[in-house]
């Protein structure tokens, strides 16, 4: 294990918290749960960790939209301490709620290092329902993320009823131009989802699954990588076991996908303190 810290964030409906965590540790870093009153009112300090977790879940219940009262809370207590950890070159991850809430904190997509002007969305999914499913995702190569460096195609699972992703013409004209759609929504084998459902769950325009900002330190999408912490999460796991055996292999031994995204920001840190 590294001396990578890893702060998860918890409370107010955020239910992804005990998995994120778990699954960084996998990923080589010592992870903790921190309640947001404990970051807030100062009890844990920001600034003693490398890694920060926006997790998946209900913030608030999703009372006045996904991610919103979180976003609030989090930019009016503790905003500039936040602008602090991300100027030190340390990283930042959303997912799902925790991708909601960057969006909404105007943290992504951070053109020009602006983080603090919100331009982008991620609202209620076209086809009016809730999407518990895996999808497939098509990694952009030329994407600085550092999340996803030497991944192609992964699959993972997606658990949202506000997933699209969406903004205006020149919006997502210049997160094109600057590589900062960092995976795209795909079909089975990696061909453009072009928007179609269901390989498309949710309607987001351009297939868009996840950003990054300019530096490629900052990552938010909506697919759980934390999900993918074990060959047995995946629906297809016993073919995949029987087509092993059949091939003279006795186990298991690729890293799932989940936890190679999480592993990829944990040994840039690594390299970095």
């Amino acid at each position: 294990m590294s001396d990578v810290k890893v702060l998860v964030l918890a409370g107010y409906g955020l239910n992804c918290d005990h998995e994120t965590a778990y699954a960084f540790e996998l990923a080589g870093a010592k992870a903790e749960r921190v309640h947001i009153n404990s970051l807030v009112d100062g009890n844990v300090r920001l600034d003693t960790f490398h890694i920060m977790a926006f997790v998946g879940g209900f913030g608030w219940g999703d009372d006045h939209g996904a991610g919103v009262i979180q976003a609030v809370k989090l930019k009016t207590r503790i905003g500039g301490k936040i602008l602090e950890f991300i100027e030190k070159g340390k990283l930042v991850i959303g997912i799902c709620n925790g991708f909601q809430a960057l969006v909404n904190m105007g943290l992504l997509p951070g053109f020009d290092s602006d983080y603090s002007e919100r331009s982008v969305a991620v609202t209620f999914n076209d086809s009016g329902n809730f999407r518990n499913d895996w999808v497939t995702l098509k990694v952009n190569p030329s994407s600085s993320c550092v999340f996803t460096k030497a991944l192609d195609t992964v699959e993972l699972p997606v658990r949202h009823g506000e997933g699209k992703f969406y903004s205006d013409e020149p919006v997502i004209k210049k997160l094109i131009e600057n590589n900062q759609i960092v995976i795209r929504y795909a079909k089975p084998g990696g061909a453009p989802a072009e928007g179609r459902f269901p390989s498309n769950p949710n309607g987001s325009v351009e297939d868009i699954a996840g950003i990054c900002d300019p530096s490629g330190r900052i990552f938010g999408l909506m697919p759980h990588p934390e999900a993918y912490n074990h060959f047995t999460n995946h629906p297809d796991w016993t073919r995949r076991k029987e087509m092993l055996k059949r091939t003279g292999n006795k186990e298991y031994k690729e890293i799932p996908e989940g936890i190679r995204i999480l592993k990829n920001g944990v040994e840039y840190m690594a390299s970095r303190i």
